[in-house]
């Protein structure tokens, strides 16, 4: 899966002169600091929708931090209350077909990028995280929340949408199984303190500033641990997820395309999007 010389030539130690960069694409922006920890933003008004143009902006961000060789990156949101709403549902709704191809294969290639990271991974959870919002943050190794009214979870199953196995895979490898079960059927989404007492997140923090903060310190803890050993035992720990996507790739897709042609699948989406306009008509 991740071949002991792909990741020699990827994990390397950050020069003493690492300079702060910084890049935006349309929805991500990318800051790397001195100390070479790089914080990617995602940056879609209003609630950071993964639509197609966000997936493809996330994958070249986190490849852009894989190649400047960060020892460490932050994901966090330009929104003050939402991290990521999740997935758009207008990429399901009467989908071309040919785009949620696109679509859901990119979401495959960000997953595989963020949950097999070589350099260290942290979540700044500044908002609300439901669905796919949540699945980013979990691939994360670390989770730093903001306190307040915030939730976070895989949610799908309210929608009438089955989480994919790999979506399970995350939760099962962040949460106890059984606590990942009853969470994924019965759509619970978790508050701050449920989802800290439940280790869906691992610390809690006053602000976005604050949530950043802790997140470095997080990466800071891996100065004295030999990189390579760390990314080694990192693959190790997270290779059957992995190892179950590459070899099925093709086949979650066609599940996912064939999934999204059923009528009662469109039924229940549409119900959904009719829902939210009466809201926002209110």
């Amino acid at each position: 899966m991740f071949p002991i010389r792909q990741i020699v030539n990827n994990v390397r130690r950050v020069a003493p002169g690492f300079r702060a960069m910084s890049s935006s694409g349309p929805l991500t922006a990318v800051e790397v600091d001195n100390e070479g920890i790089a914080t990617v933003t995602m940056q879609r008004p209003p609630v950071n929708s993964l639509n197609l143009d966000l997936l493809q902006d996330l994958s070249k961000s986190l490849d852009e931090v894989a190649k400047n060789k960060c020892k460490g990156m932050i994901l966090t949101s330009s929104s003050p209350t939402v991290f990521s709403a999740g997935l758009d549902i207008m990429e399901m709704y009467k989908p071309d077909i040919k785009r949620a191809e696109t679509f859901w294969t990119t979401l495959q290639e960000v997953w595989i990028k963020l949950f097999g990271s070589n350099f260290v991974s942290a979540a700044a959870i500044n908002g609300h995280a439901p669905a796919g919002g949540c699945l980013l943050s979990m691939s994360c190794e670390y989770r730093v929340m903001v306190g307040g009214k915030f939730t976070i979870g895989l949610n799908e199953t309210a929608l009438g949408i089955v989480a994919p196995k790999w979506f399970m895979d995350t939760m099962t490898n962040t949460i106890p199984q059984r606590e990942a079960e009853f969470a994924l059927t019965t759509a619970r989404m978790f508050s701050v303190d449920e989802a800290l007492k439940v280790g869906l997140i691992d610390e809690t923090a006053s602000d976005k500033a604050d949530s950043v903060d802790k997140c470095k310190k997080f990466i800071k803890k891996f100065d004295r641990i030999p990189p390579l050993a760390r990314a080694i035992t990192k693959q190790k720990i997270r290779q059957g997820p992995l190892a179950w996507m590459n070899k099925n790739r093709a086949a979650d897709t066609q599940e996912f395309l064939a999934f999204l042609q059923n009528p009662k699948v469109q039924q229940s989406l549409d119900m959904y999007i009719q829902s939210l306009k009466k809201k926002a008509a209110k």
